[in-house]
Formats: structure tokens, sequence, C-alpha cells
């Protein structure tokens, strides 16, 4: 009897433990549902540059550039009046549902061009985005039917649509302004986030390094490919964590881990950085977690247990269906 009590009293400590801690961290979050994603000003990337052609179908004039500005939410609540649908100038269900066009082999025009970049940006595959459905174009929605086990009929209907949408996009592990730390194996997996979330990291670094940042932005992980549990991470599911490095006085960054208390951390860099962040994705950053305590106090980080050496970017979507991730 002793020894039952004294395992039970061992068992209620530790769930006293993990409280404690819960309470600490960010919470754990799972996978959101196949749906295409919701857009609005501020977001970037090959989500936003699909619909800007979607829109040029519908004989609307807008920069296809990839940015998500007044052009384009000007465009949209046209849309959306003329289909008698709110005029929020905000792309969800009911907008894309409009939007989406069934495609078949030998369509031609902007929505071809959507579904190019879709397949090069969500697959991988190497076409040219010339307004054509040809055969490559229907080689590459052929593999990208079977890999997302639908039918294999060579129409882009709604379900093919969907399923384009939603998937993640990769992050360069490497090029001129973001690089990878961990493992291979990790760098490999783990580098997929939402369009959006990819081109809001990939501008900010740009806009990083224009400003004379020391190195390029060392990049830890964002989601796998499908989402799914990634052990130590618990966060990092919906395609819309981020984690950071943060900057050091030699540049080193890629190749050495620093804390916010150590000699070698660039509170400046890093500072700089955060604020590209925010700046090149106006209104979709739910929060960056980071114990730096000069930084929280100009209100640019929040602090959070476990992160003295990253930072924590966690971009949101307009009526995500998870209030943690809803802008």
């Amino acid at each position: 009897m002793a020894r039952r009590s004294r395992a039970l009293a061992t068992a209620f400590v530790w769930l006293l433990v993990l409280a404690a801690l819960a309470a600490w961290a960010p919470t754990v979050q799972a996978r959101k549902g196949t749906r295409p994603p919701a857009l609005a000003q501020g977001n970037r990337g090959a989500d936003v540059l699909a619909l800007q052609h979607l829109l040029e179908a519908q004989g609307l004039q807008v920069d296809t550039d990839g940015v998500y500005g007044p052009q384009t939410t000007a465009a949209v609540r046209q849309v959306q009046r003329d289909a008698g649908l709110g005029t929020t100038g905000e792309v969800r269900d009911g907008t894309w549902s409009h939007l989406l066009a069934r495609l078949e082999p030998g369509a031609r025009g902007p929505a071809v061009e959507a579904l190019q970049h879709q397949l090069i940006h969500k697959h991988g595959a190497e076409l040219s985005v010339d307004g054509r459905f040809g055969p490559a174009t229907g080689r590459a929605v052929d593999a990208f039917q079977a890999h997302a086990s639908l039918s294999r009929d060579g129409v882009v209907g709604s379900g093919t649509w969907t399923r384009l949408l939603d998937h993640y996009s990769r992050l360069p592990a490497q090029s001129d302004v973001l690089c990878a730390y961990g493992d291979a194996r990790s760098v490999d997996r783990e580098m997929w986030g939402t369009a959006s979330a990819v081109a809001q990291l990939r501008s900010a670094a740009e806009g990083y390094a224009a400003r004379g940042g020391r190195g390029r932005v060392a990049v830890g992980d964002l989601s796998q490919e499908h989402g799914g549990d990634i052990p130590g991470h618990a966060t990092h599911e919906q395609g819309l964590d981020v984690d950071i490095r943060p900057m050091r006085k030699d540049s080193r960054q890629c190749t050495e881990k620093t804390y916010a208390s150590w000699a070698a951390y660039d509170r400046a860099a890093t500072r700089r950085f955060v604020q590209e962040v925010h700046r090149r994705a106006e209104g979709r950053v739910k929060v960056i977690w980071f114990n730096d305590r000069q930084l929280i106090r100009e209100g640019l980080v929040e602090p959070a247990r476990g992160h003295d050496n990253h930072l924590h970017i966690r971009y949101c979507e307009v009526g995500h269906s998870d209030p943690d991730y809803r802008c």
C-alpha cells in the first residue's frame, strides 16, 4: 500500500510539473484541415500570385507580383460585388469558389498561369508559365494528383485546386539571404510552410540584407510537407511557425548558436531583422517569442520559456479556425 501511495504521489507531482511547463510554453496545435488559405492584404507568395492571375481571368487589371496590396484588395472587392458576396477584400472559401475555374487540357489564359505557378511552387514542377495547358502541364497535374491521392483524371477541378492551394511550399535551405541550421535530415523534412509564411520570411530576410544585415538569416524549421508532429517542436504543425537564430556580431549564426546573454549576440542586427519581419508581413505576424529583455520592452518580441537562443515567429491567417493562428 505504501509503495502504491508513493507512486500516486510521484505521478501527481509530475502532473503539476507538466502543467507548469505548459503555462510557460506556446500551446500545442493540430494540423489544419484541407481548404484553400484565407488571404488578405499583407500576405505574399505563390497563393497570392495565383489569386492575381485568377483575378486577371475575371477581366480585372492587377499586378501579378505576389504581393497582396491595395490594388489586389480593390480587385477582390470588385469580384465580390459582382458575385453578390460580402465585400471584405479578403479571400476565403466563398470567393475562392467563385474564382477557381475548371481546367482541362487545351485550356489557355491567366487561370492556367495560376495553375502553373501552383504546380511549380507546391510540387517542384519544371514548367514554363505560358498560360497553355499542354502536355507538360498535364504531366505535372498527373504527378500532383498522384502525390495527393486524388483521381488522376488530368482535369483540375475544385478538389485538385483545393489540395494545391492547401499544400505547403518549401523554403530553400540555402540561398543568398537564408541558411539552415540543424541536422541534414531535419533540414530536408521540416522546411515546409504555407506559401505566405515562406514568402513573408524570405521577404524579411531580403529586407534585412538590404539594410546592411550581418550575415544570412539562420532558419531552424517550419513544418513537414503535410504537417504532422515534429519531435521537440509541438507547435510546428500549421506551416506558420518558424525558428530563427538571433544574429551574431561575427555573422556566424548559420553555424553557431547564440544566447541573448552572450557577448557574441548582436542585438541591433536582431532588432533590424525583427522589424523587417513585421514590415514585410504587416498585420500577418501573430507573435515573435524571444527572451531578450530589451526587445521585449520595445514591444518587438514576447517572452516564452525555452526561447533564449532562438526566435519563434508565428505568422497568422485571417479567419483561421484556431484562434492562436488567427489574425
